[in-house]
């Protein structure tokens, strides 16, 4: 088994650390739950004793769960997402389980430690504790605990494997119904395409090309996810990107999801070029507006955009090679994206002639100081 720790960016660790929060909310409320229904079940069926410590227990209870909480947020975020994405899934299943288990063993001989050392009225380093300890570990509250709390971690690798599938915020929303009717949405639109991308593929045949675009797609996924982007689709060598009006404004999102791609592509540039003799430069345009969302398909279902703001931002994203730039933008989108990440300055390019649009647009281009990031792609 195999630990990998990766350094992160100042971005990067907010959205990892506000998913460790949110699962240690859920599964500290989760316990919680449950310790009261149990307690009451007993209470009701009148099957509880005068030595019945209900502090006591409690206190227990609660040092499992945040212990759980803590540990269970980091391990599945960080360690055990990344297994089931890295590996066939028979490993990372077996991988996930003995991490589980050894939590699991941890945690749990920390909250009878507590209990026992009050039931006795002794230190917790007392021989007689750790007598009592051997012997809960065969007890079926501790063996129901187990495999109840391995389902609730499985659920939650399910959970934010299908919310990255679908993009933040789309599953809960896929989840209500809120697309099996289409409806009208507001919305940015960002497409990538990679430079080029004809000749690459020529030159590294099918199956290297191939591997040379999934590997382009996952490591801008980071970029993607913490600017609280959507991928609505991947189209050859190109890639759609969605946001939400207000997340993608905010903090100058959409604008920063292009430097955070590049940021990344950069750093492994060298890799790139060991591995293919290329490494992947893109070019970006963007578009807002509104567009008709709704689920389609019978076969296989499907959440699609419809409206003129796409072809207008894959419109916008193709002249890029002719302006001889790599971000490309709508004034109509620019005005409204007045916050930009640090160090971005806008740049109005006038004009210019949209291919199969009967009238010009007014479009804009962002620069950076290169002293951020370093090489410049």
């Amino acid at each position: 088994m195999s630990f990998k720790f990766t350094r992160y960016t100042g971005r990067q660790l907010k959205f990892y650390a506000r998913r460790a929060i949110w699962i240690f909310i859920s599964w500290v409320t989760i316990s919680n739950i449950m310790f009261f229904y149990d307690y009451y079940t007993l209470y009701a069926n009148k099957v509880l004793t005068s030595a019945y410590d209900f502090k006591q227990a409690f206190v227990a209870n609660l040092i499992v769960c945040v212990m759980a909480g803590l540990i269970g947020g980091i391990l599945t975020v960080n360690l055990m997402e990344q297994w089931l994405r890295k590996y066939v899934f028979p490993r990372a299943l077996l991988q996930i389980i003995v991490a589980y288990t050894v939590a699991a063993l941890v945690i749990s001989f920390a909250g009878a430690l507590y209990y026992y050392s009050e039931e006795l009225g002794v230190s917790i380093l007392n021989y007689e504790v750790l007598e009592q300890i051997g012997p809960f570990f065969t007890e079926w509250i501790f063996i129901k605990n187990f495999f109840l709390w391995l389902i609730i971690v499985v659920v939650t690798l399910i959970i934010l494997m299908v919310n990255d599938k679908y993009g933040p915020g789309v599953f809960p929303d896929y989840l209500m119904g809120r697309y099996f009717r289409p409806k009208q949405e507001r919305r940015i639109f960002m497409f990538a395409d990679i430079k080029n991308a004809t000749s690459i593929a020529e030159i590294l045949e099918e199956e290297k090309y191939f591997n040379f675009l999934k590997d382009f797609f996952r490591d801008i996924a980071p970029a993607i996810v913490q600017t609280r982007g959507e991928v609505y689709q991947y189209v050859g060598d190109e890639v759609v990107i969605s946001w939400k009006m207000k997340q993608g404004l905010k903090s100058g999102n959409a604008i920063q999801c292009y430097y955070s791609m590049r940021k990344i592509i950069n750093q492994k540039k060298q890799r790139y070029i060991d591995r293919y003799g290329f490494y992947p430069k893109f070019k970006v345009g963007y578009h807002y507006g509104n567009v008709m969302v709704g689920e389609i398909g019978q076969i296989k279902r499907e959440i699609v955009f419809s409206g003129d703001v796409l072809n207008t931002a894959s419109r916008i994203q193709a002249l890029c090679n002719e302006l001889e730039v790599g971000i490309l933008a709508s004034k109509e989108f620019a005005d409204l994206q007045i916050k930009l990440p640090s160090g971005v300055k806008r740049i109005d390019l006038g004009t210019e002639k949209l291919r199969g649009k009967a009238d010009e647009m007014k479009l804009v281009t962002y620069q950076r100081n290169t002293k951020r990031e370093g090489t410049t792609l």
